[in-house]
This record gives C-alpha cells, sequence and structure tokens, in this order.
C-alpha cells in the first residue's frame, strides 16, 4: 500500500528553484538538502548559481535513479543567475526571493497564489545575497523575521504554496518506495 496520490506534473504552478552562494567546501551538505526538499515538496528542479559541484550532481543523481524523479526533476549547475531570473520574467514567470528581511508570507501568500499561476522561480541564498536579487523579485517573502535556514524555509514555503499536497507525491520511476508503517521500515523495491 503506497500513500501517494498524485505525481509532480499534476502541482501547479511548476516550481523550480534558483540557489545563490554555494560554496563546494562549505555548502554540499546544505545545497544537497536544497535539492532533497525541492524534489521531495514537488518542485521540477534546482538551478545553481555560478558554480558546478560534482559531488553534489552525483549524489542527486543516486537518489533520482532509485527514489524517482530523473525523468523530470532537473538539477543544472553553472548558471548565471541574473541572466536567469530575467529570462525568466521575460517568459511570464514569477520570482519569488525567501528572505527573512520580506513581506511574512500569511500577508502575501494568497497574492502569489493569484499573480503566479504558471510558474515561479523560488531564490534561496547561502551566504549574503546580494542586493539585485531583492530588487529583481517580484516577491520577496519571509518565513518568519529571525536568522534560520534556507531548506527550512524553503520546505515551509513549497507546502504553504500547495496546501500540503505535495506530502502525497508519488514519482512513477521510482525504483525504492516506503510503505508507510506506524513503527519501523517498510521499503518496497519496484522491478
Amino acid at each position: 500500500m503506497q500513500s501517494c496520490k498524485l505525481t509532480p506534473e499534476e502541482l501547479k504552478p511548476s516550481v523550480y528553484v534558483l540557489r545563490l552562494g554555494h560554496r563546494p567546501a562549505r555548502d554540499k551538505r546544505i545545497t544537497t538538502h536544497v535539492i532533497l526538499v525541492a524534489r521531495a515538496f514537488g518542485a521540477k528542479g534546482v538551478f545553481i548559481a555560478d558554480v558546478v559541484d560534482e559531488k553534489v550532481k552525483n549524489s542527486i543523481t543516486k537518489v533520482l535513479n532509485s527514489w524517482g524523479g530523473k525523468d523530470y526533476f532537473i538539477v543544472d549547475m553553472g548558471v548565471n543567475p541574473v541572466k536567469l531570473v530575467n529570462e525568466w520574467k521575460k517568459d511570464g514567470g514569477c520570482v519569488v526571493h525567501l528572505t527573512m528581511y520580506g513581506i511574512n508570507i500569511d500577508d502575501i501568500l494568497d497574492t502569489i497564489r493569484n499573480r503566479c499561476k504558471n510558474k515561479i522561480l523560488v531564490i534561496v541564498g547561502a551566504e549574503k545575497v546580494p542586493r539585485i536579487f531583492y530588487e529583481l523579485a517580484d516577491f520577496n517573502v519571509a518565513i518568519g523575521n529571525q536568522p534560520h535556514s534556507e531548506v527550512a524555509a524553503l520546505a515551509i514555503f513549497l507546502d504553504r504554496l500547495w496546501n500540503g499536497a505535495e506530502l502525497c507525491l508519488c514519482f512513477p520511476d521510482a525504483k525504492l518506495v516506503i510503505e508507510p508503517s506506524e513503527r519501523g521500515k517498510k521499503v518496497r523495491r519496484i522491478e
């Protein structure tokens, strides 16, 4: 018995994540977690600004091959972030920057849902985010106004955006699926 109810393609709008400031020597674990949360919470892919990190790419490829998503979830590294944001907006997409300095999610989420029906690019930073991204973003959104993790902010934003529907995702190409269990760990292999 599998508890999933929908495929990632059924979640609307389409959401992608732009990860700024990845430092391969320091951030590989956090960036990997940003990508894992993006995938598990229904995003269609992640763009890593400016750098290519083969260790992160290899780690995510293993997850996609086993747990699903390789047929639809993209990870694109070394992208020019300003160019990506400008092209995204020119193509009709919305840009949401998650920052503790923004407008509280509860005060802006309905506006985002109403204006961003097609596609959203969610920006999450690592180190200090350059001012240009605050200016280019359609929405600067705060998940609280205290220092916190970009991984947590992304998870909360996606969960609120889709009202929890993303927690029931099925990945049709998965080779491994978890069987819900009150106690213990049950993983089923799909041949």
